[in-house]
């Protein structure tokens, strides 16, 4: 996943206690000038280099993440400020890499008491920069630890989004169709488990989400944060099947389900193929639903892979053919 393998960001006054105890070790091996030298090009690469590669580590967000990742980081922290941040933590690096040579140079060209006085005024230059950076550095820290645990869905695999009220049976077909393979978590952006899991057809990896506290009741109850998750499902669905429950003992009348129904039909547009299934029909045979494309019950083990063949005929994948985003 994208944001995973993100390293531990420091804190400022962890790089500035660390650049200048190395500075300190360094000096102690060499005397004069060269140790005055030494300290302060070891103290400004430890902290120039730290800091870039706190930025490198990082995709580019213009470039590298793709449009459901970045709706989803969006969602929970402030991309904008989050750029912003690493922005101004690479040119504190650049900073820092010109106060090191502008010092280096002074330390040079003059006496050994004065490059003493020069190394000095370097280091509160640099801690001064690296003071004005702490607030960067923490938001940056935060992100990391928020986006780090962001499902692994991938853009390149088709993806399934299954939708409906609780309790219809969702959960319990993506736990038929993918049986081990199935990971659960909880993200940030809802209070209940995302469960995403895996299944093949044809040696295509399909991915399968469930998306509860999201996609399982109307608009008007989801908060902010929800709701751009929501908005970041749109980037990665490639048909959504949307599970009813026609004898309304899940707990939802079916006249209330039908109008969730419309409403995320709508959410994504005419764009991506959406079913609807009615469960449990080995018990409820007599209930009818309205455009119903299909009927299973996952209890009895009855049409589930039918259901599922339907969705991926729906999906159409070609591996060939650019995705949705149009990308190879």
């Amino acid at each position: 996943m994208i944001f995973e393998g993100l390293p531990t960001t420091p804190r400022s006054e962890e790089l500035v206690d660390k650049a200048f105890s190395r500075a300190a070790r360094a000096g102690r091996a060499k005397r004069g000038h060269e140790a005055q030298e030494s300290m302060l090009r070891t103290a400004g690469n430890v902290l120039s280099d730290n800091l870039e590669n706190v930025v490198v580590s990082w995709p580019d967000f213009g470039f590298d993440v793709d449009p459901f990742y970045y709706e989803m980081a969006d969602a929970i922290v402030d991309v904008d400020r989050l750029r912003q941040a690493l922005s101004q933590v690479m040119w504190a690096s650049r900073q820092i890499e010109d106060l090191r040579d502008e010092y280096t140079t002074k330390v040079r060209n003059s006496d050994v008491d004065t490059a003493r006085k020069h190394r000095k005024q370097a280091f509160a230059r640099m801690a001064d920069v690296m003071d004005q950076i702490g607030d960067d550095l923490r938001y940056i820290g935060d992100s990391r630890d928020q986006l780090k645990v962001l499902p692994d869905v991938r853009s390149d695999e088709p993806a399934i989004v299954i939708a409906g009220y609780p309790n219809v049976g969702k959960s319990s077909f993506v736990n038929r169709v993918t049986r081990a393979s199935n990971e659960i978590a909880e993200y940030p952006f809802t209070t209940k488990g995302v469960q995403i899991g895996h299944f093949e057809r044809n040696h295509i990896r399909y991915q399968i989400v469930d998306t509860p506290g999201l996609l399982d009741r109307p608009a008007d109850e989801r908060n902010d944060i929800e709701r751009q998750a929501v908005g970041a499902l749109e980037h990665l669905a490639d048909v959504v099947v949307f599970v009813l429950d026609p004898s309304g003992d899940c707990g939802y009348p079916l006249d209330v389900q039908l109008e969730l129904r419309e409403e995320v039909r709508e959410l994504f547009g005419e764009a991506v193929p959406f079913l609807t299934v009615a469960n449990k029909h080995d018990r409820f045979e007599a209930v009818k639903a309205e455009s119903v494309d299909a009927t299973m019950s996952v209890t009895e083990d009855e049409n589930v892979e039918d259901v599922l063949d339907m969705a991926v005929d729906a999906v159409a994948f070609d591996p060939g053919l650019p995705t949705r985003d149009g990308e190879e």
